[in-house]
């Protein structure tokens, strides 16, 4: 599973493939489960995110926007926040990758790095 961590908060993904709600040949829907922890000695708000999605001819999206599916999670030393999410692609496979734009109590801003991460059907992984 994709990790990294960035000033004290970790980021990893779990991306998978949804068969049930793809029409292979047309579109590729994908699904990813973050988990975001506070690894640091200070709490920290999610307050955007910055989404940078590739599908498998190169093609790019960005996607922006206020905080992870309706929620800006404010996170204490130690704890976690889980999310699920979804990516249709036109391809069968595609990558994503990007930043959640963090403010600390004291008014501190950083960017905490999403990892890549690979979105792809089993059968182009063979």
């Amino acid at each position: 599973m994709p990790d990294a961590t960035t000033a004290g908060i970790r980021i990893e993904a779990n991306p998978y493939y949804v068969p049930e709600r793809s029409e292979p040949d047309a579109m590729y829907f994908f699904a990813y489960e973050i988990r975001i922890s506070n690894v640091g000695d200070v709490p920290a708000r999610l307050v955007s995110r910055h989404w940078i999605i590739t599908d498998g001819i190169g093609r790019v999206e960005q996607v922006r926007g206020p905080g992870v599916v309706g929620h800006q999670p404010r996170l204490e030393p130690g704890e976690s926040f889980e999310y699920t999410s979804f990516c249709p692609l036109p391809t069968p496979v595609g990558e994503m990758h990007g930043s959640y734009q963090m403010v600390r109590d004291d008014g501190a801003q950083f960017d905490a790095e999403v990892p890549a991460f690979t979105l792809a059907t089993p059968e182009s992984m063979n």
